[in-house]
């Protein structure tokens, strides 16, 4: 199920819900780790200087999801999105993954295959999913795939999961 877009204010990157939830996921919160604030640079509503993707859960196949259109200030070549952006969007979107298992996990490494270039003011949309769990160690995968169902760029990463009290704790805003 979609969510009709012009039922809200647009906003650079405009995010569509694809399946009922009781609230958007955000950041890097999980079930039990509320943050007063989150300034993401990728996911983060209180950035404003950030691009405000906003994530839901397709619940049925256990992917995350974005819908967005990238603004010009994304430029990379001409008509196109930066790759370092296109890293920001898949590495966000693999992230998310983790809140199925409830932790908050880092980004040991990813590799990205950057297969056609990534138009700017087209709608495109980010999959993130988990592929495995190996104690601390998550591999998750993200494709940005265009509204013809081609698929722009993949990532593969690894993510360790950490204390976040224990590594974010005292940058945290209270």
């Amino acid at each position: 199920m979609k969510k009709n877009p012009a039922s809200r204010p647009p906003s650079p990157l405009c995010c569509d819900l694809i399946s009922p939830m009781p609230r958007k996921i955000h950041g890097h919160e999980t079930r039990d780790i509320k943050l007063p604030k989150n300034y993401c640079f990728a996911c983060g509503p209180d950035n404003p200087e950030g691009m405000h993707l906003e994530f839901t859960l397709d619940e049925e196949r256990r992917t995350f999801v974005c819908h967005f259109n990238l603004p010009k200030r994304y430029t990379g070549p001409p008509g196109h999105c930066h790759g370092g952006v296109i890293a920001t969007i898949l590495d966000d979107a693999m992230g998310k993954v983790n809140k199925l298992r409830n932790v908050v996990a880092v980004t040991k490494e990813m590799t990205v295959e950057y297969l056609r270039p990534v138009p700017l003011h087209t709608p495109l949309h980010v999959e993130g999913r988990e592929v495995s769990v190996h104690g601390r160690q998550h591999i998750n995968a993200a494709e940005i795939i265009d509204e013809n169902g081609e698929v722009l760029a993949r990532s593969r990463g690894i993510f360790i999961a950490v204390d976040p009290e224990k590594m974010f704790g005292r940058f945290v805003e209270r």
